[in-house]
């Protein structure tokens, strides 16, 4: 059971989460590869590549070590042909590959060392530091002209994760400018602690400050961006099912720890829930809204009181103010009139969620995955719903869904595929519309996945295409490699 906050907890309905801006730089926000513009980008190119974890691939005989592949951004969005794979076995990767690392589980970007390139951030969960199985890591792999190389491990924190066990360090992965220096703050959820590292970051992983949080409880997720507009972002902790709250408490971050236990204690939303989440502006008035999602409902944890039945995504609005702590969310789910589908137990309406304008209409759009979606009589062949952004808001209107049966989609349902297991909207082509991606890990023994362009209707269909992650580069063997089970949005993993 989670720990409880009690002074925090009857302080935070009388407070609107306003964080006191940091001191502003010297000089002027660094403008490298954190601006939106450019935040995936590798190579320096001035497109946005697209990194896909496969955490279940081989390398060489070694099973289930795990792999990213990265596709490199171009007019033509991304393809099989311009790719680069990672391994723990990867050149100045630093690790070894072993079996069940799953390296690869989480992705993310930002330029940590300031140098103008996007640096990838992998999360590898599984793997076992010493004699702490589990234990996890994180990696960093360097930007550069010509794409990336080398890399780093960041190291936890002194006394992180003490007297536990499979605390899963890197089960997700957060990054954005909380100060305004143009150096990115990352982030790092557990399943035992939080941990956050104040940028830049030199080439030996060294952030220049680091500290463990264990205030939020079991930190399993994390999410940045600026709601206030004030150009810094803000964090949230997302501490997953807890024996007495299953939908997830919704932490605002407050400030570091300090001597005094209770000084800057995280503000608990008091009507938000989430397992994981994202943040981008959906009703186009210059503050991001926090999208969060819950897909496990009563039936998939067995007991009362998880999400709507198949699952619910919730949408928190900024404003000048940040998110009020006593702001109710708006709630979406597949018995919300317009939504595509009807839910049903077990449709993990949720588990995977992305913020993004696919038709640059000025309105940012959610994108959610269903991988436990029936197609006809086909179990968790799974599915996507698409929610358009506007001035009022997340609205119905224009929703549509997809799965493997849709007309204009290549391939065809199977039971199992888990299609949405994992989503991503992101602008790969540089047009100004966002690609939609969608992760079908369990597609075949190696998974895929399926990719539509964007245009000012919205994703296209003609021409979408569906890369397989042995095209894609990756290897097999005895185990399923899960390509597409992690693209940089998140998804809910425990």
């Amino acid at each position: 059971m989670r720990r409880a906050a009690t002074a925090a907890a009857v302080l935070a309905p009388l407070i609107a989460l306003t964080l006191t801006p940091a001191t502003a730089s010297a000089t002027s926000p660094y403008k490298g590869a954190n601006t939106a513009a450019v935040q995936d980008d590798f190579n320096g190119d001035g497109y946005r590549d697209l990194a896909v974890g496969a955490p279940g691939a081989a390398n060489g005989s070694v099973e289930e070590a795990g792999a990213v592949v990265v596709l490199y951004g171009s007019a033509s969005s991304v393809s099989a042909a311009h790719r680069t794979v990672i391994t723990q076995a990867t050149s100045g990767v630093p690790g070894i590959s072993e079996a069940g690392d799953a390296f690869g589980a989480t992705v993310a970007s930002a330029d940590l060392d300031r140098d103008g390139y996007a640096d990838l951030i992998v999360g590898t969960p599984g793997e076992q530091v010493g004699d702490k199985k589990s234990r996890g890591s994180v990696t960093v792999v360097w930007g550069g002209p010509k794409g990336l190389t080398g890399g780093a491990a960041v190291s936890t924190p002194a006394g992180y994760g003490e007297g536990r066990t499979y605390c899963g360090f890197g089960t997700s992965l957060a990054t954005g400018d909380m100060n305004g220096d143009g150096a990115p703050e990352l982030t790092i959820g557990s399943r035992c602690e939080a941990t956050s590292y104040t940028g830049p970051f030199t080439r030996t992983g060294k952030a220049a400050s680091s500290y463990r949080d264990s205030r939020p409880g079991d930190a399993r997720g994390v999410v940045m961006g600026d709601v206030n507009g004030d150009g810094r972002a803000e964090r949230f902790w997302l501490a997953g099912p807890a024996d007495d709250d299953l939908r997830g408490p919704v932490f605002a971050d407050n400030g570091p720890p300090t001597d005094d236990y209770l000084a800057n204690w995280p503000i608990k939303l008091s009507y938000a829930d989430g397992h994981a989440g994202q943040i981008g502006d959906i009703n186009g008035d210059g503050y991001g809204d926090l999208v969060t999602g819950i897909a496990d409902d009563d039936s998939t944890m067995n007991a009362t009181g998880a999400a709507h039945r198949g699952g619910e995504i919730q949408v928190l609005y900024g404003s000048p103010q940040g998110i009020t702590v006593d702001q109710r969310p708006q709630v979406f789910h597949q018995d919300t009139a317009g939504v595509p589908g009807a839910a049903e137990n077990g449709d993990l309406f949720g588990q995977s969620l992305s913020v993004g304008d696919v038709d640059a209409d000025g309105y940012a759009d959610v994108l959610v995955g269903i991988p436990g979606e029936a197609v006809g009589t086909l179990e968790s062949a799974g599915a996507a719903v698409l929610l358009r952004g506007s001035a009022s808001g997340l609205t119905t209107a224009k929703a549509v869904g997809y799965s493997q049966d849709t007309a204009g989609i290549p391939g065809g349902a199977e039971a199992g595929d888990q299609f949405g297991a994992t989503v991503h909207l992101a602008d790969l082509d540089k047009n100004g519309k966002a690609e939609t991606v969608v992760g079908v890990p369990a597609e075949n023994t190696d998974g895929c996945l399926w990719i539509a362009r964007g245009s000012a209707s919205g994703p296209l269909l003609s021409g979408s295409v569906n890369l397989d992650g042995k095209v894609a580069g990756i290897t097999v063997r005895n185990t399923d490699g899960y390509f597409g089970a992690a693209l940089p949005s998140p998804h809910i993993s425990y």
